[in-house]
Order: structure tokens, then C-alpha cells, then sequence
């Protein structure tokens, strides 16, 4: 896909925006999937300053209230909160990878990335936290949200509303002590994004033809992304596993959006978590 066709892209984005705030999907990307609940495995790369905020996010995402379908559990990959992982926090296809790190003092607090395959699905995904702005993250249901919100971003939603209101929920913009765990309305939507079932995985189902995309083909058959085969440049990833972040299309007070192409037909797509004016450091 040539810039050009991002640039196209830009423009439905800009016009979903105005509909996420009431349904807040994300433009409906969500995990293909065989089988629903989806065992999306998670590589844990937080230190013990995150570990509670990340084990009580996935719990909460995993554990819907009110009869809503059961989408995600979450299984542990792996576990590598070394520094040099959590600051590089590579992308795993087919799984989702959560960091914290100081990222220096760029202007984001919160950034979900993730891989689109040729087919619009989400193949894989990261949630990044920023340990530079120390002095936001002294409040430690800020903490909570922060790290709740972008983790739903990963699943493929977006924010109930982008003027800075109470929808007491974690995918608001508030600062409200009540907005920091997922409610009704994210497990409902959730479940209605992920009623219908697919012809194949998108996440790492650990065979060899269902397992998070890379291979540049149709998408229908993504590799396995343990194999030798699979070679995550394939998706347009650096050498580095971090994909690029193309141009920014949207931008709010609270968050940007930022669009790159693959190679393979696919999308990275970033949802970026603005640190608020009274936070930042002019340089």
C-alpha cells in the first residue's frame, strides 16, 4: 500500500472518530477468531512498579459482568521485564505485549499499537506505558486507568467520549477515582464486537497456519510466528520488532492517531495517550 492509500485511509478515520465517542469501537478492528473466548496470550514486559496495575487490567478484561460473552482470557507467554525489553516492548505476532519504560518526555503518557493483516484483523499489539512523567503516575488510579485504556485499545476500542468528561469507565478521559476499571458498556460492546466468529485466528493459536500473520500471503493462512519461516519484516517491522509510526491522521486534546502501511496489505495503526499540559516539560 503507497502513502497515498493512507492518506485516503485518513479520511475515514477522521470520520470514525465522531462515531467512536458514542460507540467507541475502534473502527470495529478486532482479533479474528475461530472460537470465542480467545486465549490472546500476553507477554508480560512491566517491572514491579506496573505488575499490579497489569494483573488487575486483565483480570478485569477477562472477567465480563451481566451475562456479557466471555471474549478474552489471557494466558502468560512469557515474562521479561528486563530494561532493555520493556524500553524496545517488540511486537509478538499473534499476541499482545504490555511495557512500561521511560520513553523520554515525547508528549505521550499511553500508546496502544497494533497490526492490522491484509484482511483488516488484528494480528498483534502493544500497550506502552511512559515512565517519564513520573510526577502523573503519582496517582495510582491514574496508574489503573491508563493502563486499563490501553489495553482495551488492543481489543479494538476506542474512548466513550474525547472531551475529557466522566463515563466512569477506563476508556474515558477523566480523572475521575471512578474511571479506572472497564464497565457494563465496554464488556456489551465488546461482546457485540465479538459475536460473529471468523474463518481462522488472527492471535497465536500455536499452529502452523493460524498464528498472528507475517507471511505476506492472502492473510487468510498467517505463519507461526515461532517458526523460522515467519520473519517479522514480512509486516513491515524494523529489525528492531518495532513497526514504524507512519503519519498522524487524527489529533485531539486528548490523543493522536498514527497510520503506516505493510508491506503485506496491512495496517499499523497507534493510538497515542496525550500527556495533559500541566505535565509536560517544555524544553
Amino acid at each position: 500500500m503507497k502513502m497515498r492509500s493512507v492518506a485516503v485511509l485518513a479520511g475515514s478515520l477522521l470520520l470514525f472518530s465522531h462515531y467512536a465517542t458514542a460507540g467507541h469501537t475502534w473502527n470495529n478492528y478486532h482479533w479474528a477468531r475461530t472460537a470465542n473466548p480467545v486465549p490472546l496470550k500476553v507477554v508480560d514486559s512491566v517491572s514491579s512498579d506496573w505488575q499490579f496495575e497489569l494483573d488487575t487490567a486483565l483480570d478485569e478484561w477477562s472477567k465480563p459482568t451481566g451475562g456479557a460473552l466471555d471474549v478474552f482470557n489471557f494466558p502468560i507467554d512469557s515474562a521479561d521485564d528486563s530494561n532493555r525489553a520493556r524500553k524496545q516492548c517488540k511486537m509478538t505476532a499473534g499476541q499482545m505485549r504490555v511495557c512500561n519504560a521511560s520513553y523520554g518526555f515525547n508528549g505521550w503518557l499511553g500508546l496502544a499499537s497494533i497490526g492490522l493483516d491484509s484482511n483488516g484483523h488484528i494480528d498483534r499489539g502493544t500497550a506502552k506505558v511512559n515512565d517519564s512523567y513520573s510526577s502523573y503516575w503519582a496517582d495510582p488510579d491514574e496508574k489503573r486507568h491508563v493502563m486499563c485504556q490501553e489495553i482495551g485499545h488492543v481489543f479494538g476500542l476506542g474512548h466513550t467520549s474525547e472531551d475529557g468528561s466522566s463515563q466512569k469507565t477506563c476508556m474515558d478521559y477523566s480523572q475521575d477515582p471512578n474511571s479506572i476499571s472497564p464497565n457494563q458498556h465496554d464488556y456489551d460492546l465488546l461482546a457485540a464486537m465479538y459475536g460473529h466468529l471468523d474463518s481462522y485466528n488472527s492471535y497465536d493459536d500455536g499452529s502452523s497456519g493460524g498464528s498472528g500473520g507475517g507471511d505476506g500471503g492472502d492473510g487468510d493462512k498467517p505463519c507461526n510466528p515461532n517458526s523460522p519461516k515467519c520473519n517479522p519484516r514480512d509486516a513491515g517491522l524494523g529489525p528492531n520488532g518495532i513497526p514504524p509510526m507512519g503519519v498522524r491522521v487524527h489529533k485531539g486534546e486528548f490523543e493522536e492517531i498514527w497510520v503506516a502501511s505493510r508491506p503485506d496489505g496491512g495496517l499499523w495503526i497507534h493510538h497515542i495517550r496525550l500527556v495533559p499540559d500541566a505535565f509536560r516539560i517544555i524544553k
